[in-house]
């Protein structure tokens, strides 16, 4: 088991990756994960070394049936695992997670991610995450509402609000998501709820601030850090705005 996955028995660190912060109550440090997806296919190992001071890195799993697109697998996933010492974070936009996902955490990824409106059972698909020992994340779409999985997220460590369409890069950030990101903010800072708030979409140095004071603690980011000329430069920069 990767040391990423392993270190800090209280889900609390596992949740916070050790960074909980006493800024006000469930709060947690900002933290980028900057999205394969946008990087060089060509030459993932260097791009995955292009953001070493990341704190996860964030890839994109699509199978052409649940989106439209098709990108990286389960073999990737296995040989970025050998190269990278960063936390993998998979975001499996994917059918029939309970039949893949499991897989990519016996890979070592340390957070896999399912999609609510993938499987008619997350709860179980969290249990064999769990079990392989990564962290369980649910994500849901932007028209998908919260309320309906708010009980079922005491079992998941992250919930991934989407703030684009899943499928594509480069698409525009919707703002007019972010009341889920606040409902759940406060689930979080009342004790209903332990998990990160992760954003996925449109993430720049425009729209971070705004997630960020929405209550999104974690930051997936594709072509604002790729498409820099130092993506290493843009995850600080990326950082030092979700902290303001």
């Amino acid at each position: 088991m990767p040391a990423a996955v392993s270190r800090g028995s209280p889900r609390l660190r596992r949740v916070a990756d050790g960074k909980a912060t006493s800024q006000r109550p469930g709060a947690a440090e900002p933290m980028i994960a900057p999205s394969i997806l946008s990087a060089d296919f060509a030459h993932l190992a260097d791009e995955a070394d292009a953001v070493g001071n990341a704190d996860w890195l964030h890839v994109d799993v699509m199978d052409a049936h649940f989106v439209p697109n098709l990108t990286i697998g389960l073999p990737v996933v296995e040989s970025l695992r050998k190269h990278t010492g960063l936390p993998l974070d998979c975001h499996l936009m994917i059918e029939d997670p309970k039949r893949w996902a499991p897989g990519y955490a016996e890979a070592g990824a340390h957070n896999v991610t399912i999609h609510a409106e993938a499987t008619t059972d997350p709860v179980a698909v969290a249990r064999d995450l769990r079990a392989a020992g990564a962290l369980a994340g649910l994500a849901i779409k932007p028209d998908t509402p919260l309320d309906p999985y708010v009980d079922i997220l005491r079992s998941f460590d992250t919930l991934l609000v989407m703030t684009v369409e899943p499928g594509f890069g480069g698409q525009k950030f919707r703002a007019e998501v972010l009341p889920k990101v606040r409902a759940a903010r406060s689930l979080v800072e009342t004790g209903h709820l332990e998990v990160r708030i992760e954003v996925d979409g449109g993430v720049t140095t425009e729209t971070i601030m705004e997630a960020a004071e929405a209550g999104a603690d974690t930051f997936v980011a594709g072509s604002s850090v790729y498409g820099a000329a130092d993506p290493a430069a843009a995850v600080e920069r990326l950082r030092h705005l979700a902290t303001r």
